[in-house]
């Protein structure tokens, strides 16, 4: 028998009906499970047979286990199969057949011999008795976390999982100590009338049962692709050079991460290179300690005991030749000398991602005169406006040279420069002394003309305004 969507026997496909919500058929689908192994085996046969030998079964969440087809049947993947349990039978899904499933057993130290029994495949009526029990699974973990807590018991009710015959109820629990539940199991037979199975997990299994969304943003490892939980020391985040902060390096589950072990080797790997973090450099200026490690640039932080706000950085093969002085009893120069400079590379963001207003509407309108006198602020009486200082500037600096070459005397000498009352002087000087230089122009007409009033800007005639009369 297969799911639903009609792809559970082939293992190559992927499910054809997954939604937002998953699979519609996900009870039975073995492609759309959480666990789900890739029979990367499936075309190989070294007997012949179509029935494999042993297959793995799975069962609520991730709990698989591995039964021996006595009987030859044609098992696949996602078949829903009757196998044996103490007491009657239980009902679950094959999950892997072929030669794939004695790899798998060698792996996780399966015995053979102790392997249990494959019935039959279900019928109508045994799918139908185990649909209706995972339906009252929900209630029943309600009921049974308010009869533990009327008990003052310090344990946590995670799951609880029923037979596939209905015979038995297993409930998985938390707690940080042992606890007594002889009372608890008496309380729980008179409500459910079956029997009763108490087993402790750990906390990192309750996450995986229960799944959710890591701090990375993605389903928890637990819950999708990791079987195995290792443990996980707090020296994997020393070696990474990580702050010991437990809101950070815990998951959900509130131990340390999980994936604190994915690139702890790499990181042991590079650190084989470094001296050790407790290395004290004798220099001429006094005793240098370790502060910082770089794993990536390979570089070692270094600050003086009698200034410690003042870092300096290294490269480790110059740490290895500081070291390598003070053993032969000589002390190191100062770290001073012995800095990286690193030349920064001045970039330009080109494509302005880094700017705010980015995606504001600049007004790119020419600025008025009016703006611009705002800008600048309120003038003086003196001050004539910006415009004809302006010009008269320039035209002042225009007549320097000729005012300079007239003043020069035959001699070469270089008399001082004439005010703006030139005319007056001229003829002062001429009847003091008549044989003065002759190019000297006294004529106003002509003075006038070099210095003439600033240029004033004429004022717009503004239209008159159309009072809107017809």
């Amino acid at each position: 028998m297969s799911c639903g969507c009609k792809t559970s026997g082939d293992s190559s496909h992927s499910c054809g009906t997954k939604s937002a919500n998953g699979c519609s058929s996900v009870d039975t689908c073995g492609n759309s499970y959480k666990l789900s192994v890739f029979d990367w085996l499936s075309e190989v046969n070294p007997s012949g047979s179509k029935s494999s030998e042993y297959v793995e079964v799975r069962f609520k969440n991730d709990r698989k286990l591995y039964y021996k087809n006595v009987n030859n049947l044609p098992l696949h993947i996602g078949s829903i199969i009757a196998v044996e349990s103490s007491p009657g039978h239980d009902i679950g899904v094959v999950s892997l057949s072929g030669e794939l499933v004695k790899i798998q057993m060698k792996k996780k130290n399966v015995p053979v011999e102790h392997a249990a029994k494959v019935y039959r495949l279900a019928n109508q009526k045994d799918i139908e008795t185990w649909q209706d029990l995972r339906k009252k699974e929900n209630n029943i973990k309600v009921e049974a976390r308010k009869i533990a807590y009327g008990l003052h018991l310090e344990m946590k009710i995670t799951d609880v999982e029923f037979q596939g015959d209905g015979s038995k109820i297993t409930f998985y629990y938390t707690a940080d100590s042992r606890v007594d539940f002889r009372q608890l199991i008496k309380e729980y037979a008179g409500a459910f009338r079956t029997k009763i199975d108490m087993k402790q997990i750990g906390f990192r299994q309750e996450s995986a049962k229960v799944g959710g969304i890591g701090s990375c943003g993605r389903e928890l490892c637990c819950s999708t692709w990791l079987t195995d939980f290792r443990s996980v020391n707090t020296n994997a985040a020393r070696y990474q050079q990580l702050s010991i902060n437990p809101q950070k390096l815990a998951g959900q589950c509130g131990k340390l991460k999980c994936c604190l072990n994915y690139e702890l080797d790499s990181y042991l790997d590079v650190l084989r290179d470094f001296p050790s973090s407790s290395t004290v450099l004798h220099t001429e200026k006094g005793k240098a300690f370790c502060i910082k490690i770089d794993v990536f640039k390979k570089k070692m932080w270094f600050a003086y005991v009698e200034n410690s706000m003042a870092w300096y950085d290294l490269d480790i093969f110059e740490v290895k030749k500081l070291i390598a002085i003070n053993k032969k009893g000589d002390k190191a120069p100062a770290l001073e000398e012995l800095r990286v400079v690193e030349n920064k590379l001045v970039t330009s963001d080109l494509i302005q991602e880094n700017s705010v207003d980015r995606f504001e509407k600049k007004n790119r309108r020419p600025k008025s005169n009016k703006d611009r006198n705002r800008e600048r602020g309120p003038r003086s009486n003196d001050d004539k406006g910006p415009s004809d200082n302006r010009n008269g500037q320039q035209k002042s600096q225009n007549n320097r040279p000729q005012k300079q070459h007239q003043n020069r005397n035959q001699s070469g000498e270089q008399k001082p420069a004439q005010n703006n009352h030139t005319a007056v002087k001229a003829e002062d000087n001429a009847k003091q002394n008549p044989n003065a230089n002759q190019n000297v122009n006294t004529n106003p007409k002509t003075e006038n003309k070099n210095h003439k009033k600033p240029f004033k800007k004429a004022k717009k005639k503004m239209p008159p305004k159309n009072e809107g009369n017809a």
